[in-house]
């Protein structure tokens, strides 16, 4: 394997995680970095032999991570939810005045989506995570009995069914409602 060298600013920022300083930096470097970066916008397409670099997000999600609400979930078939359950899942958000918009939902099904809580937790940030029909254990957590919830130092994770078994069975349904309302509505 052979050394990657370059001083472009725009592909070090696609190669590097942390920013970088430079001790010896001057006013005509600055112009001329300024100059790359003109020159560089101006391509629509890399030049021939020049493969583009794209990193993709770490996690595939639907919503927003600004409210800090998380629910994970484990549905093979679908790329979230059901069709039956997208409509409960909006119904009950409705229910504590929330939006799909203001909650995060990652599928762990999606191969893309690594199956690992530290990396969750690092990505998502989230003070409320609710796992519907996700083992706790799964995610290397302790046991956490259903419709329950357990507080760690960041986030509060509530354990409940997915919402096809709350379909088939209303007991389920109701005590997961009774649950989720004192959950997600407790700062």
């Amino acid at each position: 394997m052979s050394n990657l060298l370059t001083n472009n600013p725009i592909a070090l920022n696609a190669l590097m995680s942390e920013t970088l300083f430079s001790v010896d930096f001057t006013a005509e470097q600055e112009a001329s970095n300024s100059f790359q970066q003109a020159e560089a916008q101006q391509f629509s397409t890399p030049p021939a032999g020049i493969t583009p670099v794209i990193v993709p997000e770490e996690f595939i999600y639907q919503g927003s991570v600004e409210k800090q609400i998380l629910f994970i979930l484990r549905y093979p078939d679908y790329d979230y939810f059901s069709p039956g359950a997208q409509d409960a899942f909006e119904r009950i958000l409705s229910a504590v005045d929330l939006r799909m918009e203001d909650v995060a939902v990652v599928n762990l099904a999606n191969a893309h989506n690594p199956n690992d809580f530290k990396r969750i937790m690092q990505f998502f940030q989230p003070t409320r995570i609710t796992l519907l029909g996700v083992e706790p254990s799964s995610l290397v957590l302790p046991p956490i009995p259903h419709n329950a919830y357990m507080k760690g130092r960041v986030a509060t994770v509530f354990n409940t069914y997915s919402f096809e078994e709350m379909f088939t069975n209303v007991e389920k349904k109701k005590s997961f409602w009774l649950e989720f309302k004192k959950f997600i509505t407790n700062d």
